[in-house]
């Protein structure tokens, strides 16, 4: 038997701010931030995927940090809370196109969205549906944390997203993945090495 508690939010209790890279801080919404004159996104994850503690979440959040993201345009393809494009936003991107396929992540993303006080213009929410039957316009960055085998089902419609040039940042795939997940973008996207934590991979490269 279980003792009677708020299921739902008893995990709050060991999300707590956590710093990636050196610029970047994701912080419980209901937290202080630790660090006022960091880039700290405020974070509630609601019924969506993504508080940064998954090391498919980690390894993207790392490379945004280390990246220069002013005036770029992204796409967060299966955004989930949306914390990889909100992270995008506050590090300096132009605009930000969130794209999941649960309308409890969309609902998730908008609400983060909010708290991080991020302007209408710079964004906008779509399904996934919506996203794929429509005329896909040309990112800067492209960034995928999902499973291995929607990353391979998804190539043409993610590389078709992507502006020659652009970099394209897929995670969510475990090591003995990385060669089919690779494969499906050749020839069109030229991949840096894989990083990898905790048998979880961050595949990163530019289209040729």
């Amino acid at each position: 038997q279980l003792e009677d508690k708020d299921w739902e939010r008893e995990w709050m209790k060991d999300f707590h701010p956590m710093q990636f890279g050196e610029r970047l801080w994701i912080c419980p919404s209901w937290t202080d931030v630790p660090d006022p004159s960091a880039v700290n996104v405020m974070l509630d994850p609601g019924l969506a995927f993504g508080t940064g503690t998954h090391e498919t979440t980690l390894l993207c959040l790392q490379w945004l940090d280390q990246h220069l993201l002013t005036n770029k345009n992204v796409l967060d393809f299966g955004c989930g809370s949306g914390i990889l494009g909100i992270a995008a936003l506050l590090l300096g991107a132009n605009n930000v196109c969130f794209v999941d396929n649960d309308p409890q992540a969309l609902r998730a993303t908008q609400d983060n969205l909010l708290k991080n006080a991020v302007d209408a213009s710079r964004y906008s929410i779509v399904a996934a549906e919506e996203y794929r039957s429509g005329t896909q316009p040309a990112f800067d960055l492209v960034l995928a944390n999902i499973l291995a085998q929607p990353l391979i089902d998804l190539a043409s419609i993610l590389t078709q997203s992507l502006k020659r040039n652009g970099w394209l940042t897929l995670s969510g795939l475990q090591t003995p993945q990385k060669n089919s997940v690779s494969q499906a973008y050749q020839p069109n996207i030229l991949f840096a090495e894989a990083a990898e934590q905790n048998n979880w991979l961050r595949l990163s490269g530019q289209r040729v």
